[in-house]
């Protein structure tokens, strides 16, 4: 069963960078769709990059020029580097993956989450 470890969450200011990881120890992660979402306090959870088994990506369009998502598969990762952070990109973010193309996946694998707060 796949499981996905988040990491790199924190506190930064306005403007600043974090790089989130995460790793399945498991299955090849070239055999999904894995994307990050976020949820803030009071809010839904919101899409935030997804990137297919053929290295497509899509993004919601606040965090487009300031958010990549990428994955490793050597090393089963999928990272989303994130700067010119913004306090409305405070949430807890959590990497899913889900067989299939992005589109039309479902996904039925998630992480712990791992908490991003944006100062000013």
């Amino acid at each position: 069963q796949v499981h996905l470890d988040e990491s790199g969450g924190g506190s930064v200011q306005t403007g600043g960078s974090l790089t989130l990881s995460c790793k399945d120890s498991t299955y090849p992660f070239s055999d999904y769709c894995l994307a990050w979402f976020r949820q803030a306090p009071g809010k839904e959870r919101e899409k935030v990059a997804t990137v297919d088994s053929d290295g497509s990506t899509k993004y919601t369009d606040s965090v487009k020029g300031r958010f990549t998502i990428s994955q490793d598969n050597a090393k089963n990762t999928l990272y989303l580097q994130m700067t010119v952070l913004k306090p409305e990109d405070t949430a807890m973010y959590y990497c899913a993956a889900g067989l299939g193309y992005c589109v039309v996946t479902k996904f039925a694998y998630w992480g712990q989450g791992t908490q991003v707060t944006v100062s000013s």
